[in-house]
């Protein structure tokens, strides 16, 4: 692959990291993830019209703008479901099983609705995708502590299907309309439910907090959105395969960032098992991707 493009997926996977940081560490991430979307709307929005003038004003398919509406939803969706999952567990644990998730979700259906058949890399992405998230969630020290499921992990697995779910949808949607004019779409509509949901349902102050903290969540929302658009700039250079294995090359990032910066490994054994599962579940997602 060409370094320029490797250079792009790693930086938007860095920005994508920080702004799990800012989620993870901000007093309430839901909050943090409300205004940084609702920011990151504010500059997505005019580049969205910039980009539909410049296109010759084509007429948007409703099909399209649809599946931005969709997308948004479903990404409104992912942010409620991965800030639950901040709340109650590790950074190290929730980010790598819920970027890994997709990837897992995406072969189960392929092989058990699609009847498609794995290769013998694909089987092998497989294996290490399961053995990450074992070394990951240690199930046996719930039986042996007789503790039910960790919650955490049950949000970061549901998250993962959100992102399954909104991957597919942009897949389709993004070659419908211009794609920073479908971002546009995604980015207002999660920002409308987002903003819904806090003030209707949980009855939140987005403001609360002060200015320091509002600053702050807005920078995280215009990381994300550097994130996302430096992966468009890759993948409109470079195929799907390559780009999406390398991004994910983040959850490794956030396990060490997690186990070391965060203190929430309690030993450097920990970290190691810790950064070596999510290296594990990288690889898999590699595997999938390049052999699957």
């Amino acid at each position: 692959m060409d370094p320029f493009v490797v250079a792009l997926v790693v930086v938007s996977a860095v920005l994508h990291v920080a702004w799990n940081i800012r989620l993870k560490t901000a007093g309430d991430p839901l909050r943090a993830a409300t205004i940084g979307m609702v920011a990151a709307t504010v500059v997505i929005v005019p580049v969205g019209i910039v980009a539909w003038l410049a296109s010759g004003r084509r007429e948007l398919p409703a099909e399209g703008i649809a599946l931005g509406v969709v997308s948004g939803i479903i990404e409104a969706a992912y942010f409620v479901l991965l800030s639950a999952a901040y709340r109650r567990g590790d950074l190290s644990v929730v980010y790598p099983i819920a970027r890994g998730t997709a990837p897992l979700l995406a072969v189960a259906v392929g092989v058990l609705v699609l009847g498609e058949r794995l290769g013998p890399a694909g089987s092998v992405g497989v294996i290490a995708l399961l053995i990450g998230f074992l070394m990951l969630q240690q199930p046996w020290q719930a039986v042996r502590g007789h503790r039910g499921i960790d919650p955490s992990i049950a949000f970061a697995l549901a998250t993962g299907v959100t992102i399954a779910a909104y991957s597919a949808v942009d897949r389709v949607g993004a070659r419908l309309i211009e794609p920073l004019v479908y971002a546009a779409i995604l980015w207002v509509t999660a920002s409308v439910a987002l903003v819904t949901w806090s003030r209707v349902v949980v009855r939140d102050d987005l403001l609360e907090g002060g200015r320091e903290a509002v600053r702050w969540a807005a920078v995280g929302g215009w990381m994300t959105l550097g994130a996302y658009l430096l992966i468009l700039w890759a993948l409109s250079v470079a195929p799907l395969s390559g780009v999406a294995p390398l991004r994910e090359s983040a959850s490794v990032f956030a396990a060490a960032w997690g186990s070391v910066r965060l203190g929430e490994a309690v030993s450097r054994g920990d970290t190691l098992r810790r950064v070596g599962a999510s290296a594990l579940i990288v690889a898999g997602a590699v595997l999938l991707a390049t052999g699957g």
